[in-house]
């Protein structure tokens, strides 16, 4: 059965994909909105870890709306939940029998709920898998660094594909750098440059 799991690059999706390869063919899938090349850093960890890679381009609009929420809270969740959802309706949409993504239990953001799976089911006859929901950061980290070579830093300083990566341009472009430090916190990122 063909799988599309969304992807960053990071070690989450890395791991879940790791996770997935043994039931189904796995095709890895970065959601961009046409802002930078950024997908090319999840297409070479696609790459690294042997497994095929597609971009899915989400459009100016989706940006537009993820944007405009993260300016009106004044922090980055919401828009960013709302673009994963956006990626996981269009995913859904797609050749794929199965998609899925690497949340975990104890992420923030983005998440995805029984209710949204359900309903993803539903509408568009594709399974939603989560295979590191029963998973918490420690764990994953644990996993991480006996299967994974994994390069980790600040947001900023980190070559990777995520929703934010974007978003984080658009706003820098538009609202100048500054505004970046005061929408979204600092925090880490990885990017994963090798399967052990």
């Amino acid at each position: 059965m063909e799988l599309g799991l969304l992807y960053s690059g990071g070690k989450d999706s890395t791991l879940a994909a790791l996770v997935l390869e043994e039931f189904y063919d796995v095709t890895l899938v970065t959601a961009c909105f046409g802002v930078s090349d950024d997908w090319k850093h999840a297409r070479e960890s696609a790459e690294n870890a042997g497994f095929d890679f597609e971009r899915l381009e989400l459009g100016s609009e989706v940006a537009r709306e993820a944007v405009d929420r993260i300016r009106e809270d004044g922090f980055p969740r919401n828009g960013i939940q709302h673009v994963h959802q956006q990626a996981l309706e269009r995913l859904a949409e797609g050749r794929f029998d199965a998609i899925a993504d690497g949340t975990r239990r104890d992420d923030r953001v983005p998440t995805v709920s029984r209710a949204q799976a359900q309903s993803l089911e539903d509408r568009h006859d594709v399974d939603y898998i989560a295979p590191l929901s029963g998973f918490g950061r420690t764990a994953v980290d644990r996993l991480v660094e006996d299967h994974l070579e994994v390069t980790v830093g600040p947001s900023e300083a980190i070559d990777r594909a995520d929703y934010e990566a974007e978003l984080r341009a658009i706003i820098a472009q538009e609202d100048g750098p500054e505004a970046i430090e005061e929408l979204f916190p600092d925090h880490e990122q990885t990017y994963v440059t090798n399967v052990r």
